[in-house]
């Protein structure tokens, strides 16, 4: 059976429906919409992980940036050091006893010799040492090379040298620091157990090492104007200053030969300080302490700028620091004076005046009414131009009240050879309030050149309160060489002037041909 218009059988089933067409388009966008998502995901995915290597190459860059710098700083300073024995700024001693040590050659009587004779002093020390010597010195000539000439003035100095070479047999560390090249009695102290660094001065500041001091077991210390030298035992006249049971102090110019033993095998100053050479005392910040049972201040001072590390002060700013505290007198005593720098300038010798000491005189004399002297060695070495700033010096009183600078040159024979006879080798000033005693002359190249040390000790009561302190046994020393038959002013003395002028001409030539060096100051 057909049905009408409809063309269809009647055993046909009929056709199936059509699939809607919006379920077909929810389907597609389901799909689609799922696709997007993962693609979503995907991205998201995509962008942390790269987010999570670009943290990972800028952590991995610290680091390295942090192990370079580790290294650098490692490298710069070594900052373990030497160990310091347990010793710190807590735990270390500030009652210590202070003890001036003097060598006055036998040929040169003087008024008083009661101070203890250098070489007991330095016999004391390698009697206390248990575990170490540390020793700084610009010369190592204990041994004179004729000992049949000065069989008996060299004693002293072969017998320090032997307690020396038996520091090992105790079992107590020699340490030396030089910048001796070419040196037998170092040689042989090497060959017995001790252990010597070599610093290059002359690729450090074309300058030298001319520090001089000991420091025994990080307690008992030693500076001065002395050298590891026969003569400064025999024959020079020298002062120093001797602390025992001071650890505070003897840490702190430990730091310095700490910094000089770093040194060794380098060519440059490094830029980075390790804390174990930073300076524990300032004179800002100066140690206070008992020395023999009197309140006082100390403080290591060093040289040249180059060398000095964090808080530590400037040789030259300690010296300005005593002058510029001094309320009714300064007394000087060194070897040179000569406000002069020598360096080079393209290869050209320049030759410029150095203010930084005479300045600060000046000043104290005219504007403050205090009473200065100075008393410089007269020896064949003198300058020929000190005479010329002596004067000028002596000038600024005239026709001022409240005004006194004297001047006297200490000369004992004439100088015709190296050994020195009589030489006035000390370094020291004493004020009405301090001390200070270092290792230069107070020439301008010495301090921006040449490595050195000072020590001040400043009272901390007035003179009638303190009693006989080392301030008043330095005094007395220079009072007493100041009115020995050595000391002479050479102003209005015509066979004296006409001496030094002679000494002039002589040695103008040698010190116009000297070699200049070359340092930015």
């Amino acid at each position: 059976m057909e049905l009408s218009g409809l063309g269809l059988r009647g055993h046909e089933a009929p056709p199936a429906p059509l699939p809607s067409l919006p379920r077909v388009e929810s389907n597609i966008y389901s799909a689609v919409q799922q696709q997007g998502y993962s693609a979503s995901i995907w991205l998201r995915c995509k962008d942390k992980l790269e987010q999570s290597q670009q943290k990972c190459i800028a952590i991995f860059a610290l680091v390295c940036c942090f192990g370079v710098l580790v290294a650098l700083i490692f490298s710069a300073v070594d900052v373990w050091g030497d160990e310091e024995d347990g010793i710190t700024e807590e735990n270390c001693s500030r009652n210590c006893r202070i003890v001036l040590v003097e060598n006055i050659p036998d040929d040169l009587p003087m008024d008083d010799r009661s101070h203890l004779p250098l070489s007991v002093g330095f016999h004391t020390l390698l009697d206390q040492a248990k575990h170490s010597v540390e020793v700084v010195s610009p010369v190592w000539d204990l041994n004179p090379w004729d000992l049949e000439t000065w069989p008996n003035t060299a004693k002293q100095g072969q017998l320090l040298f032997q307690r020396l070479l038996s520091l090992k047999s105790r079992g107590v560390r020699l340490k030396i620091a030089s910048s001796l090249i070419n040196s037998a009695e170092l040689r042989t102290l090497a060959d017995h157990d001790a252990e010597v660094h070599f610093v290059n001065m002359t690729a450090l500041t074309r300058g030298g090492l001319h520090s001089s001091f000991w420091i025994v077991d990080r307690k008992h210390i030693y500076i001065g104007s002395a050298d590891m030298d026969w003569r400064s035992l025999s024959k020079r006249k020298e002062l120093g200053v001797m602390v025992f049971n001071c650890s505070c102090l003897a840490l702190d110019l430990h730091r310095v030969f700490s910094f000089y033993w770093q040194l060794q095998h380098r060519d440059y100053i490094p830029s980075i300080w390790s804390k174990r050479v930073t300076a524990l005392y300032g004179k800002d910040d100066a140690l206070e302490l008992q020395l023999n049972a009197t309140q006082a201040a100390a403080y290591v001072s060093t040289s040249p700028e180059l060398f000095c590390p964090k808080d530590r002060t400037r040789d030259v700013d300690a010296i300005h620091h005593v002058i510029q505290s001094a309320k009714t007198f300064i007394f000087i005593s060194v070897t040179d004076y000569l406000p002069l720098v020598n360096r080079s300038f393209r290869g050209t010798p320049v030759t410029r005046y150095w203010s930084l000491i005479d300045e600060v005189i000046r000043e104290a004399v005219v504007l403050r009414g205090v009473r200065v002297r100075l008393l410089i060695s007269f020896w064949k070495q003198t300058h020929p131009l000190t005479f010329n700033f002596v004067t000028s010096l002596k000038s600024l009183c005239m026709q001022l009240h409240n005004c006194s600078l004297e001047v006297k040159f200490f000369s004992h024979k004439e100088q015709t050879d190296d050994i020195q006879h009589g030489l006035n080798h000390n370094k020291y000033m004493v004020t009405d309030n301090a001390v200070y005693i270092g290792n230069h002359d107070w020439v301008g190249s010495e301090f921006a050149f040449n490595a050195g040390v000072g020590l001040v000790v400043k009272m901390k009561h007035s003179l009638k309160d303190r009693g006989v302190t080392i301030l008043e046994q330095v005094k007395a020393v220079y009072e007493r060489d100041w009115r020995s038959r050595y000391a002479k002013s050479l102003q209005g003395s015509k066979d004296q002037e006409a001496k030094y002028r002679n000494l002039q001409r002589a040695e103008v030539k040698s010190h116009t041909e000297e070699k200049e060096w070359s340092i930015p100051l």
